[in-house]
């Protein structure tokens, strides 16, 4: 009988026995959840504590600037004395009346000329003063040089009529020449011309005042751009859609007059306005000075009223006078903003020299000496004092 309660007791202590141990194992299962939870809980506090007092800093966006450098050249005027000296026989080749200034064209990102002749070629018949027609050898030796976009808009357009143009735009697309102001259809004349150098897109447009009196065929009316100041301001807002530097070639102003005269002076304003950036002034033959216009919207457009002569065979000193403007463009952009800005104006003076109407060649006019030109230095210094009247700043070195 004891042998038998003492059995049950037995059996009893195992059993309670056996529930505490699952007691305690799941007492302590349930401490270590309990602990993994508050170091899950102290874990996550942290990292968010730490995001509230410590934010991940914004990456630091800086202004890009690149810079472009643009240089033009006025009146490319080929009397027939100078198509004459560049024959030799056999061929036409202008590359020599260029060499001494070719370094300092080339130096540029951009070069402009004013063409203001036609290159209608040896087919038409070659001509000079008053109707002219020049071989098309010019345009090789400009490109040889170094220059990139023509002005063809002149009064001189409509020489030799509609054919003319069409063989010199074969030419110019053949050499791989921009030309802007006179066109082979309207299709040609909505193509706005553009040039980047360093991420600046430069826009080119041109205009002149006439055509001597040449009627422009109906119908043919993109044969040349006429100066119109609501058609110019049209063009100028759709080269602004495309370019960030839109440059203008006007074709204006008094004939052999050192300085603009009011119209010019109106037009050039008018033109800023709409929102050119560089104006480059033609026609007059002889230097006439630069200048800041300040538009109503508070930006400066650089203005040079005239170039001058480049290489031309005319007569007297201040149409032989020429020269190279060249400009900086900085191009500053931050975030979604672009600000263009125009500086550093510069000006090489230049001389056309010729002996009995050959040997032409154009010199930078620092380097001619009184066997080339009497008083050589006085012009030179004449010069600079014409050139910056209204623009103390202009430099006349490109070092």
């Amino acid at each position: 009988m004891k042998t038998t309660r003492f059995i049950q007791l037995i059996g009893i202590c195992i059993v309670f026995g056996a529930i505490a141990a699952l007691f305690f194992v799941k007492m302590e299962d349930t401490a270590e959840v309990v602990i993994e939870q508050e170091q899950t809980k102290v874990l996550h506090e942290t990292v968010v504590e730490g995001t509230e007092t410590e934010p991940v800093p914004e990456p630091i966006v800086e202004p890009v600037t690149t810079t472009a450098t643009l240089a033009a050249v006025g009146d490319v005027l080929i009397h027939s004395s100078v198509y004459t000296d560049a024959f030799d026989g056999e061929a036409y080749d202008f590359k020599p009346m260029l060499a001494p200034v070719k370094a300092l064209l080339e130096e540029a990102d951009i070069t402009f000329a004013n063409q203001e002749t036609v290159i209608g070629g040896v087919e038409l018949g070659l001509s000079g003063y008053p109707n002219f027609n020049s071989p098309y050898e010019v345009g090789d030796a400009l490109k040889d040089a170094g220059v990139d976009i023509v002005s063809t808009a002149n009064n001189h357009t409509l020489d030799r009529g509609e054919q003319a143009i069409i063989n010199a735009i074969t030419h110019w697309n053949k050499i791989g020449m921009l030309y802007t102001g006179s066109y082979e259809s309207f299709e040609d004349q909505q193509v706005i011309r553009t040039i980047e150098r360093n991420d600046i897109t430069f826009a080119f447009l041109a205009f002149t005042y006439g055509t001597n009196g040449i009627p422009i065929p109906t119908g043919k009316e993109y044969l040349v751009n006429l100066l119109d100041v609501e058609y110019m301001t049209d063009e100028i807002k759709r080269a602004r859609q495309e370019a960030d530097v839109v440059v203008v070639s006007l074709h204006f102003g008094n004939e052999y007059e050192p300085l603009p005269n009011e119209e010019q002076k109106r037009i050039a304003h008018e033109v800023a306005n709409a929102g050119a950036n560089i104006i480059l002034g033609h026609h007059p033959h002889v230097l006439q000075p630069v200048d800041w216009i300040e538009t109503d919207s508070g930006e400066s457009t650089f203005v040079i009223y005239s170039l001058g002569n480049f290489l031309a065979a005319q007569e007297g000193i201040e149409r032989e006078v020429g020269g190279i403007v060249r400009l900086e463009v900085e191009k500053t952009t931050f975030k979604d903003e672009t600000t263009i800005t125009i500086r550093d104006p510069r000006f090489i003076p230049t001389y056309a020299s010729k002996q009995n109407w050959r040997n032409y060649r154009v010199y930078p006019l620092e380097e001619v000496d009184n066997s080339i030109l009497a008083n050589a230095n006085d012009w030179y210094d004449k010069t600079i004092q014409h050139m910056n009247q209204w623009v103390p700043e202009l430099l006349f070195s490109f070092e």
